[in-house]
């Protein structure tokens, strides 16, 4: 009898500290989940930061070419030509 009241003393023994592991990788969890919401908005903010950054730069490209800059004069006649094809093509949609 001895023997089987050491056995469930040994067993509570383990109960407890693994019941105290799960509480303590839980909260673990928990942080992690948090830091990881933080952390994706972070991107999110970031990729809409580089998408407006990048918005930029396109629109001082247009603005440089159309200021007399050699550099990006075929990109800016390009897009004037693409936007005249789609005006025109605005115009023919609705003059049918």
């Amino acid at each position: 009898m001895n023997g089987l009241s050491e056995l469930i003393d040994s067993l509570e023994v383990k109960f407890f500290k693994v019941n105290q592991k799960v509480t303590t990788l839980k909260k673990e969890n928990q942080e992690l989940q948090q830091k990881l919401a933080l952390s994706e908005e972070s991107q999110r903010l970031q990729k809409e930061q580089i998408a407006d950054l990048k918005n930029q730069i396109d629109k001082l490209k247009m603005v440089n070419s159309l200021l007399g800059s050699e550099e990006n004069k075929r990109e800016t006649k390009l897009k004037i030509n693409s936007l005249i094809r789609e005006i025109d093509y605005c115009i023919t949609q609705l003059s049918d």
